[in-house]
């Protein structure tokens, strides 16, 4: 199933300006393209107010301030990525992606939702806030342009 080009035009646009490039965390179109063909993959995204914006809605007026995707397995569900554009930062838009990820997941039937993230990543905070718990760690997991090596953080939230 091809996904519809302005949901991943708008994915895209966020992930662009979102993702620090030293990090090489940002999906490129293809990975996302792929992802969302698989039919346990669920995006979602959102407008600077943190109102979600309906998959087939058309390029214009809507401007993307942020989106979460995941991949849902049997009663677990995945946090592939979360990003929010830098001028929506601070605003509440991360916590309406959490929020509604969490309405989402549950209407699947979602008992835990899982989520890695590098060691040192701000992001850490939201994840906290929303009662994620560390439950494990990827020594050396990530690997950064300049080739230096990051571990990785494994949390955990059963909603």
């Amino acid at each position: 199933m091809t996904p519809c080009p302005h949901l991943l035009d708008r994915i895209m646009a966020v992930m662009e300006a979102a993702f620090d490039p030293a990090y090489g965390e940002a999906w490129n179109r293809r990975q996302v393209a792929d992802a969302l063909a698989m039919p346990s993959t669920h995006a979602l995204v959102v407008d600077s107010e943190g109102l979600p914006i309906p998959p087939g809605t058309g390029p214009a007026p809507l401007v993307a301030a942020g989106f979460v995707l995941t991949r849902h397995v049997l009663d677990e569900e995945e946090l592939l990525l979360i990003a929010v554009a830098p001028g929506a930062r601070r605003r509440g838009v991360g916590s309406a992606l959490i929020e509604h990820l969490f309405a989402a997941a549950r209407a699947r039937g979602t008992t835990r939702v899982f989520l890695e993230m590098r060691r040192g990543n701000p992001a850490i905070h939201l994840y906290r806030k929303f009662g994620f718990e560390p439950i494990g760690e990827r020594r050396n997991y990530y690997r950064m342009a300049n080739g230096e090596r990051i571990d990785a953080i494994t949390f955990a939230k059963s909603i």
